[in-house]
């Protein structure tokens, strides 16, 4: 059970994090609050939690309060989708919405008081519906608790059908928690219907009823974090391809830096965390493969005619021609005044065999691959320092 009651927390914290980052969206910010009194009214339900409150408010401020927060909480549901209409007349009936839950509010509260405190002590099951104004407390309440949830339910099916996945996964899922929770209030309502007029409902039903209303508030909770959830770890997974990728071209950029140092993109300092951030993974890895294919380019001309080669062969040729560029340039600064010599076409190495990104990152990764397993030797000169 404790399991279950930490998604909706983890909805909520998710949703107060995105909140931060457009504190100025009203339906993000109407489903924000929605998902944060459902949460506060948790405690408040558990068996435990009406120690504290009672101790400094009463014995009926518990039910009170867990039931205030319910209607506020179908309320600001009500909200997220009046206001996702972005128009005057979903603004107009968030305000009309918000009268009547604050009417259903204080008349929930004028019950509780009215009650007396002994009948109050217990919880649903076990509670006296015989008194009339305990009856009415809790179908005010629960009435109110059926309207708000059957009316989102509605709205969020019309939603889902006209959505792609996962938004729609996510839709259908918050709708068949929704449909639970109106379906745990239409029953409830029932119940107290039955047990005012002196009649007595099974316990073992009544503890049934209670459950589904948790796992549909669970269903609730997962269904609106579930699009959000699945693009972080989509964004995850690219994160750790990416980085595994920059790892892997390592030797190849690290010979090809060494002939051509000038084609490393903006060299910086690499920062402590760099290698951990999202974003500098990312851009990292993107300039690794730039620098990669530039210098590609421009050792070509030095592999001489047979350029279809396979990928040992190629990696082979590669070192060599990097130590041929490396003794030309020791050859052009020991002579002063001499004619540089005539450019040489370039020519494509190492191409994929079918087009996109990934294949071309695919094929170069093959060649560093190749490169690490040679026994060739490397060309030892000083590690270029560069943020790629």
């Amino acid at each position: 059970m404790a399991v279950l009651l930490l998604l909706p927390v983890a909805a909520t914290v998710w949703k107060l994090y995105q909140l931060s980052r457009a504190p100025k969206d009203a339906a993000l910010r109407s489903v924000t609050l929605s998902l944060v009194c459902a949460c506060a009214s948790y405690p408040l339900a558990m068996p435990g939690g009406t120690l504290g409150v009672d101790t400094v408010a009463g014995d009926v401020a518990e039910k009170i309060g867990q039931n205030v927060l319910l209607l506020a909480t179908v309320y600001f549901l009500l909200c997220f989708y009046l206001y996702a209409a972005a128009d005057r007349a979903g603004r107009r009936r968030a305000r009309w919405e918000g009268v009547r839950v604050l009417l259903v509010i204080t008349a929930t509260i004028v019950l509780g008081e009215s009650v007396p405190h002994k009948v109050f002590v217990g919880s649903f099951i076990t509670a006296d519906m015989t008194c009339t104004p305990l009856a009415a407390f809790y179908t005010v309440a629960g009435l109110y608790l059926l309207y708000a949830l059957a009316v989102a339910a509605w709205w969020t099916r019309q939603y889902a059908r006209k959505s792609v996945p996962p938004h729609s996964t996510g839709l259908w899922m918050a709708a068949a928690g929704m449909t639970g929770m109106a379906a745990a209030c239409a029953v409830r309502a029932v119940f107290v219907f039955i047990r005012w007029q002196g009649g007595s409902v099974p316990q073992p039903l009544m503890v049934t009823v209670a459950f589904l209303l948790v796992a549909s508030v669970t269903t609730f909770a997962i269904g609106i974090t579930y699009p959000g959830a699945r693009a972080r770890v989509a964004a995850i997974r690219l994160w750790m391809r990416h980085r595994r990728l920059h790892r892997q071209l390592e030797p190849l950029w690290r010979l090809l830096s060494v002939a051509y140092p000038e084609t490393v993109l903006h060299p910086e300092p690499p920062s402590r965390w760099d290698a951990w951030r999202v974003r500098g993974v990312h851009r990292r890895y993107h300039r690794r493969v730039v620098e990669c294919r530039d210098c590609l380019v421009r050792i070509s001309p030095y592999l001489g005619e047979e350029q279809h080669l396979d990928t040992t062969a190629l990696a082979k040729r590669l070192r060599e021609a990097t130590e041929t560029v490396l003794a030309e340039r020791l050859d052009a600064a020991s002579t002063v005044g001499k004619d540089a010599p005539a450019p040489r076409p370039a020519a494509a190495l190492a191409m994929p065999q079918q087009d996109g990104r990934d294949a071309d990152v695919q094929q170069l990764v093959e060649l560093s691959e190749a490169l690490r397993s040679a026994e060739t030797r490397v060309p030892r000169t000083p590690r270029v320092t560069a943020g790629a």
